[in-house]
């Protein structure tokens, strides 16, 4: 039998003392993500409703079809810095019409939707998001351009949004334009590369200049209306496709126009699957609140993959990597699950064989992280610790078939690039409440200054500041916990969100399905020089 055995004591004190972590986490996760869903804050917010519009979010329920749900991506997107939370644009994957897509949506109780540093990199991320799985992408544009004061950041990067939407259409993925106000200057150029435009009657307002621009530059009088109306566009200028009277009736089309669009998916759905042997609640209690203590991701496994059914390969070798095959909402998986936190030798060489084999076979890889990173140590030095993890990195790097990241505890060091980090273009990576990520953990990095310190002014041959050293100490360790909590590396678009545990298989499923509307074939060699 390869299902799962758990021995899980979730009656026990560790268990409780787990759980009561992980939810206080997740208490402070919906706080943050009550920020996003708050938008510009209840007065701007007001004040959309009184012009007769709908939010973003509302705008986005009333497009998919009914009843199935909604990924969203990035929400705390510029977390911890000086623009709202959520960044001004709301971004997802979405059935319409049977048709998994790729949504965007300005928030336009932000400053008018317009789009701030952060607003650029949500966007592109979702862009290649789309690139990467074939997703069709409609946009629901209400947005006054580029957020003026921070152009100096937004104008020369932000010309690849056009970029990307044009090579999506080159790649024959669709792109839905839906304007349902101000789409102007640069902002022109959404509908104006979509294949498909939408416009809403006396609301949606396109044009490369407003009527005081063309003013200043040309001494033209003009209003809204006849320079850029909806009407004048579906009428005159032929940029949009379909004149709508309302919102809801823009939104009524653009479900149409996807209907119409024949695009299939490059796999057939699969068979439905059996649900874990164990109840998702309890992943709530397996990672400690102190990542120092190890835990057993094997309990992680049996409650996330269909049946709890598990082949691991190579069991008894590199025992802190746990590798195998499962099924997942149907979709055959390779894991690699991060055990006891270091990675060896032995662990970094069944990786890059496991992910080889992955590749022999099509299938997709999920890494669930716990790593410290690659061992140190004269004896680990000498037994080749450098040239096995570049081994590892090398696999994941040409590995060709979709790859899925969760950060359930710690990541660390080059164990996080080993593992699939964010550099190494995972199709999707997610952190759990309970992740941190950096280059070592707090009281190492510290103590790796302090030594260094500690050693130069010996060199120099200068009395050395105890005093002053413990203050550098614990003013490093509390800047380094800080950049490593998942809220801030989603903060910067590190992740693709931070999810509540117990939703972990349902967002690897719709992952897992948005994956395979694109067709995908593994590396058969070209791994490049593996040192032996």
């Amino acid at each position: 039998m390869t299902v799962l055995s758990s021995a899980l004591d979730v009656g026990g004190q560790d268990y409780r003392a787990n759980r009561e972590a992980m939810l206080a986490k997740l208490a402070d996760l919906d706080t943050e993500h009550a920020k996003a869903l708050a938008g510009g804050g209840e007065k701007y917010v007001e004040r959309h409703r009184k012009r007769g519009k709908l939010l973003a979010r509302e705008r986005i329920e009333l497009l998919l079809d009914p009843d199935t749900p909604f990924l969203e991506l990035s929400p705390l997107a510029a977390w911890g810095s000086d623009y709202t939370v959520g960044a001004s644009l709301v971004t997802g994957i979405g059935v319409v019409e049977g048709v998994e897509c790729l949504i965007t949506a300005n928030d336009p109780t932000v400053r008018g939707g317009a789009s701030n540093p952060w607003s650029l990199k949500k966007a592109l991320r979702a862009n290649d998001i789309a690139l990467a799985n074939r997703l069709p992408c409609i946009s629901l544009v209400e947005s006054g351009g580029a957020d003026l004061p921070s152009q100096k950041e937004i104008f020369i990067p932000g010309g690849a949004i056009f970029r990307d939407l044009t090579r999506l259409s080159a790649a024959g993925i669709p792109t839905v334009a839906v304007v349902f106000g101000n789409s102007t200057a640069g902002g022109a150029y959404v509908p104006g590369m979509s294949d498909h435009v939408i416009m809403v009657k006396e609301k949606a307002k396109v044009f490369l200049g407003g009527p005081p621009l063309v003013k200043m530059a040309t001494g033209e009088e003009s209003d809204d209306e006849s320079l850029g109306g909806a009407e004048m566009h579906a009428r005159v200028s032929g940029l949009a496709d379909h004149f709508a009277v309302d919102e809801r009736d823009a939104l009524r089309q653009a479900r149409r126009v996807v209907a119409r669009l024949n695009h299939r998916k490059a796999y057939a759905d699969p068979a439905p699957a059996e649900p874990p042997k164990y109840d998702e609640d309890e992943l709530l209690g397996i990672v400690p609140g102190d990542l120092k203590q190890p835990f057993d991701p094997r309990e992680v496994i049996a409650r996330i993959v269909d049946g709890s059914d598990f082949d691991e390969f190579k069991p008894l070798y590199g025992t802190s990597l746990t590798t195998g095959w499962a099924s997942l909402h149907g979709y055959p998986v390779g894991v690699l699950a991060n055990a006891q936190g270091v990675l060896f030798s032995a662990e970094s060489q069944k990786a890059a064989q496991f992910i080889q084999l992955a590749n022999q076979r099509d299938i997709p890889l999920l890494f669930l992280h716990n790593t410290t990173g690659y061992m140190v140590g004269k004896e680990y030095e000498q037994g080749g610790i450098i040239k096995h993890g570049a081994m590892m990195i090398n696999a994941v790097s040409n590995s060709r078939v979709p790859h899925l990241s969760v950060l359930m505890g710690a990541s660390y060091g080059a164990g996080h690039y080993g593992m699939c980090g964010r550099a190494y273009d995972p199709r999707f990576l997610f952190a759990w409440p309970s992740a941190k990520s950096a280059v070592m953990g707090p009281q190492q990095l510290a103590g790796v200054l302090s030594i260094v310190a500690r050693q130069s002014a010996a060199a120099k041959g200068h009395p050395y500041d105890d005093e002053a050293d413990a203050a550098l100490r614990a003013m490093v360790e509390q800047q380094i916990e800080s950049e490593s909590l998942p809220m801030f590396l989603s903060g910067r678009l590190y992740d693709d969100g931070v999810i509540d545990p117990r939703d972990t298989r349902t967002v690897l499923g719709l992952c897992l399905s948005a994956i395979h509307t694109a067709s995908f074939e593994g590396a058969r060699g070209g791994f490049g020089v593996f040192r032996m």
